[in-house]
């Protein structure tokens, strides 16, 4: 082990489910070599369950346990407090701000506390000269955190956009390439372990919303706003618009976006048409992505896997080492009294669309449709016509290709056509992107 006049690091880990398991593991298999990066050990010097007597494949023994990760936060036995629990309120927040005021930095992989509670948490560090790390809470093993805050902090960021939920790009992936139905996929996905048993967090884009609203706090310098995000989940993907995507040359993600626009930033979570040319549409399975434009770096993507035990421990270790180190850098890259209010970026009338609408088989409903799309200042780039054969004879389905509009002059032109009576199922809208 390398000499070091400097103190062991002891770290005090609220959580030892998956991620906390390995990272114990990681710790403890690799501290000669962890102590050689940092110049100084790092130790366990506390950790915090409820089953104290849970075989989790790593020796506890000698380790002090807490049941309260408060009283744990409390303990001067640590200098590092590690958040693993996770949820945006109880335990995990009222332990975090014990350890922000006690004057401890923390660790977190908690993106929902973040994207709650971020800029009060921010603050309280500030106050106390102490920081919050969490490259863990947005897109796994893939340093993107770092990358924003530190690497790429003299470009003035322009975009940010990924594929920050990997439940959701593996049941994408699966309905693409092998024609399955979404509900199947998300069978699947959830006897994989992939999904949870209520999967409703990760398949409506929540998830990938709070890791989208830390990204773009620390882009663009504004307070975290996770209620001001567009959110749209992936449930009404069916494999018609994975066909019909393919025929297009597309391929289909759900995507969270942020842009620096006129007036604000705009954010949104979506399922995306993306080039099958581009890189963001070539990552498949539980794989994430993000990519950053800047002024002076161009365009740059990250990808890597974004969840899983050891992936997601390997980001906790690295903001252990920077600690380690006595790197310590504001919470969201700055002072959160330098970070800028929230302004939300009125649509920029830009976006294409992809359409796909069950509609009765009448006479008059394409010259209709067309009607309300040019009322709404909407201009077609194309207008098919397609017949399935599961469909009753007196339907059709017809799949539209807008040039730029926004989301509200599309929502007020299907509003007409819904009210013409012509509509038999909600249509599906589809933005369309090319990066």
């Amino acid at each position: 082990m390398a000499s070091s006049t400097l103190p062991p690091l002891r770290l005090g880990i609220a959580g030892l489910g998956t991620v906390g398991a390995e990272l114990v593991g990681m710790l403890q298999s690799k501290a000669d070599f962890l102590a050689q990066r940092t110049g100084r050990s790092i130790e366990i010097g506390a950790v915090c369950a409820r089953d104290r007597n849970k075989d989790r494949g790593v020796d506890l023994s000698g380790v002090q346990w807490f049941s309260n990760p408060t009283e744990m936060a409390q303990s001067a036995d640590i200098h590092v407090f590690v958040e693993l629990i996770g949820g945006a309120d109880g335990d995990a927040k009222a332990s975090v701000e014990a350890a922000l005021a006690r004057g401890l930095n923390v660790i977190t992989a908690n993106k929902a506390l973040l994207a709650d509670h971020g800029l009060a948490l921010a603050r309280l560090a500030d106050e106390h000269g102490t920081t919050i790390l969490f490259e863990a809470a947005v897109a796994g093993g893939i340093p993107i955190i770092k990358a924003l805050r530190e690497q790429l902090a003299a470009n003035d960021v322009t975009r940010v956009y990924g594929i920050l939920n990997g439940t959701c790009n593996y049941i994408l992936t699966r309905m693409e390439k092998e024609g399955i139905s979404f509900d199947d996929c998300l069978a699947d996905a959830q006897a994989l372990g992939y999904a949870e048993a209520d999967p409703t967090f990760d398949i409506e884009g929540y998830d990938a919303a709070h890791k989208l609203a830390l990204l773009t706090s620390i882009a663009f310098g504004t307070e975290p706003a996770s209620s001001d995000i567009e959110i749209d989940g992936i449930t009404r993907v069916t494999t018609v618009d994975m066909n019909a995507a393919a025929e297009l040359g597309y391929r289909i993600r759900l995507l969270g976006f942020a842009m620096r626009s006129e007036g604000g930033v705009i954010q949104r979570v979506h399922p995306t048409m993306v080039p099958v040319s581009s890189a963001i549409a070539s990552i498949d399975g539980v794989t994430n992505a993000v990519a950053v434009e800047g002024d002076y770096v161009g365009a740059t993507v990250l990808q890597g896997p974004g969840a899983g035990g050891k992936a997601t421990a390997s980001a906790v270790a690295g903001d252990i080492v920077d600690l380690a180190r006595g790197t310590v850098i504001p919470t969201f890259g700055v002072p959160a009294s330098a970070l800028s209010p929230f302004t939300k970026a009125e649509p920029r009338p830009d976006a294409r669309f992809y359409l796909r609408l069950h509609v009765t088989d009448k006479a008059g409903v394409f010259a209709a449709i067309a009607g309300h799309m040019a009322d709404n200042s909407i201009s077609l780039e194309s207008i098919v016509q397609r017949q399935r054969s599961d469909e009753p004879d007196d339907a059709k389905m017809i799949i539209l290709i807008t040039h730029g509009t926004t989301r509200a002059a599309i929502d007020k032109a299907m509003s007409a056509v819904a009210d013409d009576g012509y509509l038999v199922s909600d249509p599906q809208m589809i933005r369309i992107e090319h990066f």
